[in-house]
């Protein structure tokens, strides 16, 4: 590991990695692997998640490969010097910001999505420059696999390189120097990992999680509500950093909304879940039983069941659900929706603010006001109107949380700039050199004071 950090130094302190053509040329290989090793990438996927091939393409390829070739296309005009306004007071001068690449970026990502979560930021640290170390999930070995041969498939190890193993492996990584770490994953480890890099003063991109609460208004379009919540929830078996955690509605819908939300779970999955081949599962005993424990018997009024050989929780909707209840106090992370009831707006957003920032909100409603109260009072990292998750697909939209649920932002342009060093520089003429700027300053400060009010006349 030390060997492979040292090489990774001497690799980036000569410069190769900042030509264009360089990056280009490796995320071009990016592409072309993933797009060779589809079938792979979904088979993996099934081995530790039970993915169906649809939901692989459409929850981790696709996205990756419309985020790498986003970057190939708009790399060369991000990369160009910035140029910006200087000041009066320095005329005649000039004023740029050069990106540079950070360095060696160690990427930390997690078992829910792991082939995205590993090669997206990848992506982004190839566009701007830097050399990598990815350190995947133990959780998800076939991915994890997968991801390593991938990546020696298309990059000098000196360039890029993967580490399997455990948490000590991760501990031992944290250790040592980087440039800039992302991480992706829970509050919890994202604290050690925080309180690792704060060591050497290492800059961090967290990508966390939390509660992402779906708001439904008496206005809502309740069977398209319902269809988008549940395909929102029950991606990856509700195993999904922005999937709605809980819902907030307006207590004159809830019944109606309910029954929605039961036949839309039927419609994509049958009457019986669990048997159902296209149904994810939970990713290892131990997240299974955490998960389990959340199920209130009393209180369900859809799904419940469970089978601990397969790992898979049905969809099961929690009704008559407080604050205190056990399935409100963490991240749900399975395919268990517990409801809430509001009867104003007002007082369903009061209730979101007692909770930590979250990841995402999402509100479903056809009344203006309504939308733009939600975006000006809550402050969240992104969300959506009228839909679940689908805010994470353009590249144009930065990725990332607030507060708890993170901190930094990626995909697109925000990637780029995240493994980035903006640095500022002015070019000053030697055409002019007014003498107000230096001492003695007797006598000068009636001219300062004129020359201030002027410069700011241009600002």
């Amino acid at each position: 590991m030390k060997t492979t950090i040292d090489k990774q130094k001497d690799f980036f302190d000569s410069g190769v990695s900042k030509n264009f053509s360089f990056r280009k040329d490796n995320l071009k290989s990016l592409y072309n692997a993933i797009e060779k090793n589809e079938k792979r990438i979904k088979d993996s996927l099934f081995a530790d998640l039970g993915k169906s091939a649809g939901e692989s393409y459409l929850t981790e390829i696709f996205i990756l490969k419309n985020e790498i070739k986003h970057m190939i296309s708009n790399l060369k005009n991000w990369m160009k010097p910035e140029k910006v306004s200087s000041d009066i007071s320095l005329f005649p001068s000039k004023a740029k910001i050069y990106k540079e690449p950070l360095g060696l970026a160690l990427i930390i990502s997690p078992w829910n999505y792991p082939v995205q979560l590993s090669f997206a930021p990848l992506a982004a640290a190839i566009g701007a420059g830097c050399c990598s170390i990815i350190k995947p999930s133990e959780y998800s070995p076939n991915c994890s696999q997968v991801i390593k041969e991938i990546v020696s498939s298309c990059f000098d190890e000196n360039y890029v390189s993967v580490v399997l193993g455990g948490k000590e492996v991760s501990q031992d990584l944290l250790k040592e120097k980087f440039d800039v770490i992302f991480f992706t994953g829970n509050s919890q480890v994202g604290k050690e990992v925080m309180k690792a890099a704060a060591e050497n003063l290492t800059p961090v991109i967290l990508e966390l999680g939390g509660k992402s609460p779906c708001i439904v208004d008496e206005s809502a379009n309740i069977k398209l509500a319902a269809k988008r919540i549940m395909w929102g929830k029950l991606l990856n078996a509700g195993q999904t950093c922005v999937a709605p955690d809980y819902l907030l509605v307006h207590e004159v819908i809830k019944d109606k909304l309910i029954n929605e939300l039961k036949q839309a779970v039927e419609t994509f999955y049958g009457s019986n879940p669990l048997e159902n081949i296209d149904y994810p599962k939970i990713i290892s005993k131990r997240h299974f039983q955490r998960a389990i424990k959340l199920l209130d018997n009393e209180k369900i009024i859809h799904g419940g069941k469970y089978n601990q050989q397969t790992l898979k929780i049905e969809p099961t909707i929690i009704d008559n659900v407080d604050f205190s209840s056990p399935v409100m106090n963490e991240e749900i992370f399975a395919p268990i929706l517990p409801i809430l009831t509001f009867q104003s707006l007002c007082q369903g957003l009061k209730m979101i603010k007692s909770l930590p920032k979250p990841l995402a909100v999402y509100l479903f409603s056809n009344v203006k006001e309504h939308k733009d109260k939600v975006i000006s009072e809550l402050t969240y990292g992104g969300g959506c109107i009228n839909d679940t998750i689908t805010h994470l697909i353009p590249c144009s939209l930065p990725f990332g949380g607030v507060g708890t649920s993170g901190m930094g932002k990626y995909h697109g342009k925000a990637g780029f700039d995240a493994f980035s060093n903006s640095k500022s520089i002015l070019e000053k003429s030697l055409f002019l050199d007014t003498p107000l700027r230096y001492p003695p300053f007797k006598d000068k400060m009636k001219y300062l004071k004129i020359f201030s009010k002027i410069s700011g006349l241009f600002k």
